[in-house]
């Protein structure tokens, strides 16, 4: 009997955001797959292991996924860590795949996720709290009210167009273009805050755009009003 594949969001970085359902999937599988190259440079296992200490008795399962926009790399990853799950769901174990935030938001699961069905496997998703909602939580602000839209936006594209939209806009994963977009909402004279590793320990807040940096961590996420 094959097994399953469970893509568990993990939430942004606080272990207390962890969902009961994460917490429960997490402790009945097998094994626990990351996306990194060995569990001490894993993020997201990190943040299980201090909600969940026992995840240190579970195999781990590395499956390396570059920070690249190279396709070709980008596919070969992707089909690599496919069959390499796949091994262990042919065997009847019970997978978890931690990924940061929700699966289903800017995550390196869901290529898995999708090629891990096509295969006929059993594959779910498990929701985690987004790092947008919980950075909003930390600055003790709303997001959207009443008609005003929310758009979430990938920073380190082409944002020219998005930011020209109303309601608010949340950048996320804007890494090294973090400069590039801070000259562009000052001259649309808006207003912005960010919040870097929201929920860890290296937390930081900026409460205007005067206040962001040049350049920031991978996990910074701004909200623009």
């Amino acid at each position: 009997m094959a097994g399953a594949l469970y893509g568990v969001g993990v939430g942004p970085g606080d272990p207390e955001l962890l969902t009961l359902k994460a917490v429960r999937i997490i402790k009945e599988c097998d094994i626990i797959a990351i996306p990194a190259a060995d569990k001490e440079t894993c993020t997201a296992y990190g943040i299980v292991k201090q909600a969940v200490p026992d995840i240190g008795d579970k195999e781990v399962l590395a499956v390396d996924m570059p920070m690249t926009k190279n396709k070709e790399k980008l596919e070969e990853s992707h089909r690599e860590g496919a069959h390499k799950i796949g091994e262990h769901l042919r065997k009847g174990l019970k997978i978890a795949f931690l990924t940061l935030g929700d699966p289903t938001v800017y995550s390196t699961y869901i290529y898995i996720h999708r090629r891990i069905l096509a295969e006929g496997y059993t594959a779910e998703i498990i929701s985690g709290v987004p790092s947008f909602c919980a950075a909003a939580a930390r600055l003790k602000e709303g997001l959207a009210e009443n008609a005003e839209q929310l758009h979430i936006i990938p920073g380190s594209y082409s944002i020219e167009d998005a930011l020209s939209l109303s309601g608010t806009k949340v950048l996320m994963k804007t890494g090294k273009k973090l400069g590039e977009v801070k000259e562009r909402l000052k001259a649309l004279k808006a207003r912005a805050v960010m919040v870097e590793n929201c929920g860890m320990e290296q937390e930081k807040v900026y409460g205007s755009l005067d206040e962001i940096p040049e350049e920031a961590g991978y996990y910074s996420l701004i909200i623009v009003k």
